[in-house]
Parts: C-alpha cells; sequence; structure tokens
C-alpha cells in the first residue's frame, strides 16, 4: 500500500515544460571595405601633381617670380598675387579641363562639368578637400559599399558644376570653376537626408541631428570667403540631399527578412520601408530630374540652333 506502479520511473512521471519556441538573430550590417574613396583621394593628388608639371611657371615667368622654384623647379608655384592658395595659374586649370562658361555653353565641352572636379587652386584647396573627403566618404563607403557612394559622388559634383555654370552665366563673369567641392558638400547633405528618411533606426535622432546641422552650417559658412565658389557648394548639396532619399534608404527598425526565419516560426513581418521613405523616395527623384533638366535646358536651349540648325523650321 502506498507504493507507486513499478512501471513508472521518476523521470517518467516528470512534467517538463514545453520547449521554448526557436529563435532567429539578425545578421550584422555589412561592413564594406572603403577602397573607393581612397581611389579618387590619390587620383586628386595625382592630378594636382600633373597639373603642377604642366603649369611650369619658370618657363613663364622668372625663377624670381615663381614660389620654391629653387626646391621645386617646374613644379614651382605661381607668384603670391596671382594665386594665394598656393598652385598654378588660370589658364593652366582652363586647359586641363576647369569650367569655363565659353567653353563649356558655347562650345559644347560638356566633359568640364566632371573634370573640374578633379582639379584644384592650390595646396591649400586640395588639403582642405581631401581631408573632408576622407573623413566623410570613407565612413559612407564602408556603411553602403562603393556603387551607392560612387553614384552619389559623381552625381552631386554634376549638380554643384552645373549651378556654378548657372551662375556664371547670369553674373557673365569671365572666371573659371574647379575643385571637389560640390561633391563633397554631395556627401553632406547625403548624410543628413539618410538620417531623415532612416530616422526609425537611430537611438539619439536629436543629437545626431544637431550635430549634423552644425557641421553643414558651417562648411557652408565657407563659401562665403573670397574667391569661393559658393554656387557649386549649394548646388552640390542639394544635389546630395536629393540622392540621400534615393540611393541611402535603409529598412525600418524591426524588419526581418523572410530568410533568417526558421521554418515553422510564424511571426508578425514588419514592411520591409515606411511609407514616408516611399514618399521621399519618388519626390527626391522628381525634384532632382526637374532640377537637372531645368539646369542644363537655362544653359543650353538658348544655344540649340547654333548646333542643331533644323530646330529653327519648327515651332516652339
Amino acid at each position: 500500500m502506498g507504493k507507486r506502479p513499478p512501471h513508472l520511473s521518476d523521470i517518467e512521471a516528470a512534467r517538463y515544460p514545453p520547449p521554448p519556441p526557436p529563435t532567429f538573430h539578425m545578421p550584422q550590417p555589412r561592413q564594406w571595405l572603403s577602397w573607393l574613396v581612397p581611389l579618387i583621394f590619390l587620383a586628386n593628388i595625382a592630378m594636382f601633381v600633373y597639373t603642377m608639371y604642366e603649369n611650369d611657371c619658370p618657363a613663364y615667368l622668372s625663377d624670381e617670380v615663381c614660389l620654391f622654384t629653387e626646391y621645386l623647379g617646374r613644379f614651382s608655384f605661381q607668384p603670391f598675387r596671382e594665386n594665394p592658395l598656393l598652385g598654378p595659374a588660370v589658364r593652366t586649370l582652363r586647359l586641363l579641363g576647369a569650367l569655363e562658361e565659353d567653353l563649356v555653353v558655347h562650345k559644347y565641352e560638356v566633359w568640364r562639368f566632371f573634370s573640374c572636379m578633379f582639379l584644384h587652386a592650390g595646396v591649400v584647396h586640395l588639403v582642405a578637400n581631401m581631408f573632408s573627403l576622407l573623413f566623410i566618404g570613407v565612413r559612407l563607403e564602408n556603411e553602403f559599399g562603393f556603387v551607392r557612394i560612387g553614384f552619389l559622388y559623381i552625381l552631386s559634383g554634376f549638380g554643384g558644376s552645373l549651378l556654378s555654370m548657372m551662375h556664371m552665366k547670369e553674373s557673365a563673369t569671365s572666371t573659371v570653376s574647379v575643385g571637389a567641392s560640390g561633391a563633397l558638400f554631395g556627401l553632406l547633405g547625403a548624410m543628413l537626408s539618410e538620417l531623415l528618411t532612416n530616422w526609425s533606426i537611430y537611438a539619439n535622432k536629436c543629437a545626431a541631428l544637431t550635430s549634423l546641422l552644425i557641421i553643414v552650417g558651417l562648411n557652408l559658412a565657407v563659401g562665403f570667403l573670397p574667391h569661393v565658389d559658393n554656387s557649386a557648394h549649394v548646388g552640390g548639396f542639394s544635389a546630395g540631399f536629393l540622392l540621400g532619399f534615393i540611393l541611402l534608404m535603409r529598412p525600418q527598425y524591426g524588419y526581418v527578412n523572410r530568410k533568417y526565419i526558421p521554418p515553422g516560426y510564424d511571426v508578425k513581418r514588419k514592411s520591409k520601408y515606411k511609407f514616408y521613405q516611399y514618399f521621399f523616395l519618388i519626390a527626391a527623384l522628381i525634384i532632382l530630374l526637374l532640377g537637372f533638366a531645368y539646369g542644363l535646358a537655362d544653359l543650353y536651349i538658348g544655344n540649340a540652333a547654333d548646333k542643331f540648325f533644323f530646330l529653327d523650321s519648327y515651332p516652339r
């Protein structure tokens, strides 16, 4: 009496809680190896060295007038009164691809929209831009990869060149414009729009937004210094800001790709992107295309009949 059935052991009689549901782990965001931004950095350095080689100040001026001729030879700088940034003459920049209204608008050398991004007016100009390129560009390429950052850099630079040309045409100035500033301001603009469109994944939203706005404001303020083409800065920043909504959109917080969910595990999945992200993308794409179309039309529509003479026979 009081004995348990002999066929049931303690293990068999025990009750165990149900097994826990299977778990899944989201993979960490992919970190890309940054190689395009360092390559752009090296290309700018090499182009400046070649620019100074072609400039050959002592061949046009006396050795006493050129700066540091004793140490640099044909790589010596133009006189300080001509170029205070320690660089080449305007004639050399014009020869190698600087922006100039007559060459771009009237002679249709459209390749200068892009070649000017790899030319710099002097050592001071080059160092400032290359420091910004490495500081901003490497981090962005690590996060988003070389394809998206490459398109962002080139198209932002084109936006800066386009607005710079429009400003030259309106002001009727006979100067040239060079530098990677438009593309670099595009990276800054893209950082701001990336923060806005990916708002849900940031922890310290207000702090990140405030610090970024301060950096953007300080860089734009530099454009008001003498001999600085602020129109290229504004054009590049605007293009980069719009491109950030298009190229740098991330999945919203809590999204899980179906391939990371184990079979048989039913989980309520969030949509990959939020509605406002799609709205920003479509609106930015439309504004960007309209802006580029308006800028090109403003530059070339008046000269279309000169190059395409058959347009005269059609009403406009």
